[in-house]
């Protein structure tokens, strides 16, 4: 289980986070939702040691993270798609997943699981050998989340999964993530789409401006009236 616990974040002079905790236990998708500006990428960027907290702790299975670089993150098992996916567009699709694997000592496998994420991303295969940035978004988001799946993460984190694409893509992507979950996979979601967040996870927080308001199980926070008036445009 991955834990964060009265984590503090300075930006120079400005506090983006004031003291937030939050648990992903395993198994479970985790949505952490807000508006922009509320933390959200602050607080997962934290976590995988691109941010220097100012106070607070972070332990993956109760074994701190802080302190650590990125790269240490992910050999822990935590591996994030960051906002906008971030694909290396000049390398190809099977270059960018094996990338992926960087911080694996077994090639055998990351071979055998590359087979696992064209079988997932049927579409990754058929491009498997066409630059990332010759792809569609919706192919890149996929391009993204099966580079961070080779890094085998016992939590994997996702940032605005859904930003920039088609409604009918999004919801290709979220059902993707509901998959993975089936199989196992715990994710810690980050989404400005409250309504899509809200559908697939089994438990919320939201932020607002560096601090935790709301929390519980993801549809009981669906049907409050404070989250559907100010998140879900229920009137």
């Amino acid at each position: 289980m991955l834990e964060v616990r009265n984590l503090h974040v300075h930006y120079g002079g400005i506090h983006a986070l004031h003291g937030i905790s939050l648990r992903v236990p395993d198994g479970q998708i985790i949505a952490l939702l807000g508006a922009n500006g509320a933390g959200k990428s602050t607080t997962l960027r934290t976590i995988m040691g691109l941010v220097k907290p100012s106070a607070g702790e972070i332990t993956l299975n109760g074994q701190s993270l802080l302190g650590l670089r990125p790269y240490e993150v992910v050999r822990r098992g935590i591996a994030m798609v960051p906002e906008g996916r971030k694909v290396f567009v000049n390398l190809t699709v099977a270059e960018n997943l094996r990338l992926g694997a960087f911080a694996r000592k077994d090639p055998q496998q990351v071979e055998r699981d590359l087979q696992e994420i064209y079988a997932l991303f049927p579409r990754l295969a058929e491009r498997q050998t066409q630059r990332a940035g010759t792809l569609s978004g919706g192919e890149q988001q996929m391009l993204a989340l099966g580079r961070a799946l080779m890094s085998r993460p016992h939590v994997l984190m996702i940032d605005e999964p859904s930003l920039g694409l088609a409604p009918v893509l999004a919801e290709g992507v979220f059902r993707k993530l509901q998959e993975l979950n089936r199989a196992g996979q715990t994710i810690l979601l980050i989404e400005q789409n409250a309504r899509a967040g809200l559908s697939i996870a089994d438990y919320a927080y939201i932020l607002e401006t560096g601090d935790v308001v709301l929390e519980g199980p993801a549809q009981e926070l669906a049907q409050m009236d404070a989250v559907r008036q100010s998140y879900l445009g229920v009137r």
